[in-house]
């Protein structure tokens, strides 16, 4: 099958050839990325949703900042394939995931555009304000800028990072990309005009002077301002959460709506204080019919058809560990009342799935959460239970 065609894409090896397109080709240039997201997994196989949802914010990103000199950290990496095909990697884009190949997440050692090797969830924003700290130890003045999924916002790690980034108040960006739980979805024209209004450097300097001006009063009175003017945007951008932990808020704006994206882009990046939160709201799949109408079965895929989306068999084989697993744990859970399951966000790939499916009462999901799982696990074990807690052992050393 003939590769997609790709002209604008061709002629952008790297994010400098990017910089130098105008907004009005950034859309062409969208839409070539994402067929070849497409393409290029089909033959591959790997994470396809995730990263087909990022790719106006990925053009957006590399546009607007100086990349690799503002470090863009990807949190987990499963959504990096259109900035590793626009980051001078494209020509190597079919080998992902093979022996010798390009990784499926970022990674230090590939390209000097991956600041931070990831697969972990949740780690982005601590990289990133470590990174911040860094910098602002040295006397620079790049951005740091972390892309973390609401998915990966569920781990008490990002927060434990937000409340310290809020605490040091060095210039940290963090992208929330929202892309399920919609915490409060964009609305037209005056969410992406509330979003670029807050961001920009009027509206920054007019609070900074009212904060000056605030701190001159009482210590009663000035706490109230300071209230008054966190909920007062909260209530329209749904930011309060954030705005407690010690960021600006910006948002929530469409993702794929590039007019939207580049103007409050540009604003934060120019900003002078940190650290800023931006809510993007995305979709999984974007653009691919087959993966829109079923996220979840195209978030990791096998090889599959391009065009019709479907996805290659894989001959039958002995069973998975997973399976046997699975099949195991409920043969013993049917004569023991007491066996219960724990999965920290991975039901499938432990096989807890299915045992969910015969005891959904004794099987929990307690979310990103590693080291709460296991101590969860404990709790129920002194009450008598025999709790199994399925981790993939990479995931341990969070535990």
């Amino acid at each position: 099958m003939p590769r997609p065609n790709t002209p604008l894409l061709d002629q952008v090896p790297d994010p400098a050839a990017l910089r130098r397109l105008d907004d009005t080709q950034l859309r062409q240039l969208a839409d070539e990325l994402r067929a070849e997201t497409i393409d290029a997994v089909s033959v591959t196989g790997g994470h396809l949703g995730a990263g087909l949802g990022v790719v106006e914010l990925t053009v957006a990103l590399h546009h607007v900042f100086d990349t690799p000199r503002d470090r863009l950290i990807w949190d987990v990496g499963h959504q990096a394939y259109p900035h590793k095909i626009l980051t001078g990697r494209r020509s190597e884009i079919r080998t992902l995931r093979q022996p010798g190949g390009l990784s499926g997440f970022t990674r230090r050692a590939e390209s000097e555009y991956d600041p931070f090797g990831a697969a972990h969830s949740s780690t982005s924003i601590s990289a990133g304000l470590g990174m911040a700290v860094g910098r602002d130890l040295a006397g620079g003045r790049n951005n740091v800028i972390a892309v973390i999924g609401d998915g990966a916002m569920s781990a008490g790690m990002a927060y434990e990072a937000m409340n310290n980034a809020g605490a040091t108040g060095s210039r940290l960006i963090v992208i929330l990309n929202d892309n399920d739980m919609s915490i409060a979805p964009p609305v037209g024209a005056m969410s992406a005009y509330l979003a670029r209004l807050v961001s920009g450097r009027t509206y920054r300097s007019l609070r900074e002077i009212a904060k000056y001006l605030a701190e001159k009063l009482p210590r009663f009175f000035h706490e109230k301002a300071k209230r008054t003017e966190e909920y007062a945007r909260g209530f329209w951008t749904g930011g309060t959460l954030f705005e407690e932990l010690g960021f600006y808020y910006v948002g929530p704006i469409d993702g794929h709506n590039l007019d939207h994206l580049l103007p409050v882009l540009r604003n934060v990046r120019d900003a002078e204080t940190g650290p800023i939160l931006v809510h993007v709201v995305t979709q999984k799949g974007k653009g691919y019919a087959p993966a829109e109408a079923s996220a979840d079965k195209y978030h990791g895929v096998v090889k599959f058809d391009p065009v019709t989306g479907q996805q290659a068999k894989a001959p039958a084989n002995a069973p998975s560990y997973t399976n046997v697993f699975a099949n195991a744990l409920i043969k013993a859970a049917r004569e023991d009342e007491k066996i219960v399951a724990v999965t920290a966000a991975m039901p499938s790939g432990t096989g807890l799935d299915a045992f969910g499916k015969e005891f959904p009462g004794r099987t929990f999901d307690v979310g990103i959460a590693e080291q709460h799982a296991v101590t969860f696990a404990a709790g129920l074990a002194t009450e008598g239970f025999k709790p199994f807690c399925a981790i993939y052992s990479t995931f341990l050393q969070r535990a």
